[in-house]
Order: structure tokens, then C-alpha cells, then sequence
């Protein structure tokens, strides 16, 4: 019986492979029909989540420096509007669940108390303090760049929503300040990085240059789009035969080549991507696609083959190697946005699509809210994979 419930959570959040290609084939942006792909009840699981955690304290994972004994505190009073979600960049990431959810169904059952959630934590004087919290002295570097690539993230949700919605707007205006604070830390530290960094954790950069770049495209930075496709086409554009048969590392939820390829397609025309991409992942056009029947639904989708296999966490409440469970989501939403950045017939497609569903599989059936250290932040990412959000914005070049 154990089993069960992780069966009938795919039946409401797997959308099969063939709507996304064809969404992807169609225009490689996201359809305003997302609400309709995507079931009101597996988005209530997921807004769960984040609502049994965006107010809980503890457990707490700080990482926090000290300058006197001034700075001793309980993290609500450091960072009163993201203290909860067991460290700061999933606080941050669990309020963007909440506004994305909203956004995408604001009738569901779900709606008014994540609007108070949202309304509880982005007051005026809750962000106040961590923007000064941010500008502190000896912070250059806290939550640089992952968490404050998420903080733009929420701005530009936010930002999208105040269209048409009061509360948002009031909720971006407030969250503004720190929103700048975070802009100001990465225009001075993108100039300094020499090198790219290529790990599958919080510091990889490309990860982060994708999100800076959707946000700085959202808010119309020119100059910021244009300082992060330069960096970017310095560190990676020459990059060829990307060792993917060296990942993953033990600890990874980010993939440092299908990242990499995922933000260079935000960067390069589709043309010009194409060919990068042949140079630098050659075995996805060695893969051989097959055809085969799903036993639930008989939805036809392809299979993979051998070159790129999802993979199983050893231990799901070990906050280290549960890890692994997000590498199968973030490589489901990479492998979409590779394919929507490709040209349109080009015959990688099916490989990559095949691919990315068996990762999309694979990751969603492991949100289950089992393990807090899973569940405070698998869920963001499972809502990111789900709605598009980064095949949408990053495909406007």
C-alpha cells in the first residue's frame, strides 16, 4: 500500500512528452494554456509544500557571518521575510512556488492561503531588513550567485502578476529594494569571475546565468542581459566534448553540461546553437530513439537509449544525497529548453524529448514530502519543470 500515493501523484502531474514537443515544435515558448497541461491538484501538493515551510524556523541551515556579537540572532529576526524552508535561497524559492501557483491557478482551493503566506512575509519592513541585511558588510558573497538568481526570479514574477493583480504589485514594490541590492552584488562580482565554476551544486555558474538572464530580459536590463551574454560566450563558447559521462558527482541536482547547453541556447540563435550544440554534447546525435508503449495510458513516448539515464537518491533524507532526486527535475526542464532552442526538424529532438521525460518521471514521483529534506525545496523545482518558466522566458533572445 506504501505505494500508492506516489502512483496516483504521477497520474495528476506527468504530461506526456508529446504535448510538450508539440508545444516546443510549435514556437519553443510556453502556451498560455499551462493551467489546462497542468492539474489543479498536483499544483495544491506542491503549494503544500512550500506552505508547511515558508514559516518554519526550524530546522535551520544558516550561513551567516558574524561581525560582533551584535550579529548573534534567530534567523527571523536576521531575515524576517526568508528565514524559513530550512536556509534562505529555499525560503526564497518556496515564496516564487507560491507566486507561480497563484499566478497559474488563482480560483484553486490553495489560492488564499498562499496569498496570506506571501502577504505575511513580503511587507515593507520585512524586506527592509534583508536588504540591509544583504548590503551588511562581509555578505558580498552570501548566497552568491544561486539564491540571489532566485530572488530575481521572484521579482519577475512578481513583476509579470502586477499586470493584473493588486496584491502583487504592492508585494513587488516592497520586495523592490532588495531586488536592487541583489543586482548591485552580481553586476560587481560577474566582471571579476575569471573562470566559469562547474559543479552541480549552489555555486554553478550557468545555472545562475540562466535565471539572471530570464529576469534581466523580464525587467527589460539591457545591460545586465548584455554583461551576462558576454560572460557566458566567454566561459563557454569555445567548450567542446563535455565529459557527461563523468556525471553525476554523489551530491549533484544541478548537471554541469546540460546546464551549460541549457543557458547557451538562451544566448546563441538557433542556428548557431545547433551547431554549438553538436560540438559540445556529440553523443546525443549517436543516441538511437525507439518507440515503445507507457502500461498506464498507452501513451506512446520515446526512449532514450543509453545516453543520458535518470538516477535514484541512495537515501532521500539525507539533506546531502537526496540531492540526486532534484538532478532528475532540473534535467528535465534543461533537456526541454535544449530542444526549444534547437531549429525546428532538427532530428536530436526526439532524444533529447525522450530523455527529458523519463528524467521528468522519474524526478516528480520523488516529491512526496516524504523527508523535510527533500520536501523544503523539491517542490520549486518540480513546479518550475512543470509550468515551462524557464523554457518560456529563455527562449526570447
Amino acid at each position: 500500500m506504501k505505494f500508492v500515493p506516489c502512483v496516483l501523484f504521477l497520474l495528476f502531474i506527468t504530461i506526456p512528452s508529446s504535448v510538450i514537443a508539440s508545444t516546443i515544435v510549435e514556437g519553443g515558448a510556453q502556451s498560455t494554456a499551462t493551467s489546462t497541461m497542468f492539474d489543479v491538484n498536483a499544483a495544491e501538493r506542491f503549494a503544500n509544500l512550500a506552505l508547511a515551510c515558508v514559516h518554519k524556523e526550524y530546522p535551520n541551515k544558516i550561513s551567516h557571518s558574524l561581525l560582533s556579537d551584535a550579529d548573534v540572532a534567530p534567523p527571523r529576526k536576521l531575515t524576517p521575510a526568508f528565514y524559513g524552508c530550512y536556509d534562505w535561497h529555499s525560503s526564497v524559492h518556496g515564496h516564487w512556488l507560491l507566486a507561480r501557483l497563484v499566478r497559474t491557478f488563482p480560483n484553486a482551493p490553495f489560492a488564499p492561503p498562499a496569498r496570506d503566506a506571501l502577504r505575511q512575509s513580503l511587507t515593507a519592513d520585512n524586506l527592509a531588513q534583508e536588504t540591509t541585511y544583504l548590503r551588511a558588510e562581509g555578505r558580498a558573497s552570501f548566497e552568491r550567485p544561486y539564491g540571489l538568481a532566485w530572488l530575481l526570479q521572484l521579482a519577475a514574477e512578481l513583476r509579470e502578476w502586477s499586470d493584473n493583480d493588486v496584491q502583487a504589485r504592492e508585494m513587488a514594490a516592497n520586495l523592490h529594494p532588495a531586488e536592487q541590492a541583489a543586482l548591485e552584488r552580481l553586476k560587481m562580482w560577474l566582471p571579476k569571475l575569471s573562470h566559469p565554476v562547474r559543479i552541480g551544486e549552489h555555486a554553478q555558474s550557468a545555472f545562475a546565468l540562466g535565471l539572471m538572464l530570464d529576469y534581466a530580459r523580464t525587467a527589460g536590463d539591457r545591460q545586465f542581459a548584455e554583461l551576462i551574454e558576454s560572460k557566458a560566450k566567454q566561459f563557454y563558447l569555445a567548450d567542446k566534448n563535455c565529459p557527461l559521462d563523468y556525471e553525476p558527482s554523489g551530491e549533484d541536482f544541478l548537471s554541469p553540461c546540460i546546464g551549460e547547453a541549457d543557458l547557451m541556447r538562451r544566448v546563441l540563435p538557433s542556428d548557431d546553437f545547433g551547431r554549438w550544440l553538436e560540438a559540445f554534447l556529440p553523443q546525443i546525435s549517436r543516441a538511437k530513439a525507439s518507440r515503445t508503449k507507457t502500461s498506464h495510458d498507452e501513451t506512446s513516448h520515446e526512449k532514450n537509449g543509453a545516453w543520458l539515464e535518470p538516477v535514484v537518491s541512495p537515501d532521500p533524507s539525507d539533506p546531502k544525497l537526496a540531492h540526486l532526486d532534484g538532478l532528475n527535475l532540473s534535467r528535465a526542464w534543461m533537456l526541454e529548453g535544449i530542444a526549444a532552442g534547437l531549429p525546428k526538424g532538427d532530428k536530436r529532438r526526439a532524444a533529447i524529448m525522450a530523455a527529458a521525460e523519463e528524467h521528468r518521471r522519474a524526478g516528480l514521483a520523488a516529491v512526496t514530502g516524504a523527508h523535510y529534506e527533500g520536501g523544503h525545496w523539491l517542490g520549486s523545482f518540480a513546479v518550475y519543470l512543470v509550468t515551462q518558466r524557464g523554457v518560456n522566458k529563455g527562449g526570447e533572445k
